[in-house]
């Protein structure tokens, strides 16, 4: 199902990995891809939500780029904003927003519905749809637990974009219910107490913190550095 997006009033996140596959950026991409590969090794890393510990951070860059890259690989994914104050991930893929992933929690459609294809092979997007007043109990609820377990039916991996994990409690909440976490750091931005309270939070949240993505890095022209947590 196609939903383009009629009127954008806000820049979109780079799809880099989709628009410039080989450049330094969308290599370290891969890294990141190959780092959650060998993470499931032992356990199951299906289900992964990516956060940071302020706004502006860069998450839903990493989470859209992540999910074009696993892609890529031939891997049948869906990106899901769970970010239900400040989505972006529709602009990132010139989406209408009108159903969404609060659409389905609240019932008012189903996910074969309110999911949309893309440009990207193999990608799927489920947008947030309209922001509610209760975003927390929306994702604290059952129906979302419903929602994940439907999904994985369907897809290898399943990319969740949530809020700042220092400023509302949904990351916390939705990575309960997921296989691991990567938390978006940025460089000469984030401070030290804030990017350490944040890896507290989420592993209180009973998941596994897979890595760090130090955003913002001038190495070699690429923004985007990775290195595992482990």
């Amino acid at each position: 199902m196609s939903r383009k997006l009629k009127h954008k009033d806000k820049k979109p996140v780079n799809i880099i990995a989709h628009n410039n596959p080989k450049s330094p950026i969308t290599e370290q991409y891969r890294l990141i891809r190959t780092n959650i590969q060998f993470s499931s090794i032992d356990q199951e890393m299906k289900t992964i939500v990516v956060t940071s510990s302020e706004p502006n951070d860069g998450k839903s860059t990493t989470a859209a780029n992540l999910a074009v890259v696993l892609a890529q690989e031939g891997k049948q994914v869906v990106l899901v904003d769970a970010d239900l104050r400040k989505p972006a991930v529709h602009y990132a893929f010139n989406l209408s927003n009108i159903q969404g992933l609060t659409s389905v929690l609240t019932k008012q459609t189903n996910l074969g519905k309110a999911i949309a294809k893309t440009d990207v092979p193999n990608l799927d997007i489920l947008t947030s749809g309209p922001i509610p007043p209760n975003p927390t109990e929306l994702l604290n609820s059952k129906a979302i637990e419903i929602a994940i377990a439907e999904l994985k039916g369907t897809y290898d991996y399943i990319i969740v974009d949530t809020p700042p994990v220092l400023v509302v409690a949904d990351s916390q909440v939705v990575a309960n219910r997921c296989d691991g976490v990567i938390l978006v750091v940025a460089s000469g931005k984030t401070n030290k107490q804030s990017a350490v309270k944040a890896k507290e939070l989420i592993t209180k949240a009973n998941t596994t913190l897979l890595g760090v993505v130090l955003n913002g890095i001038d190495m070699d022209n690429s923004n985007y550095y990775y290195y595992h947590s482990q």
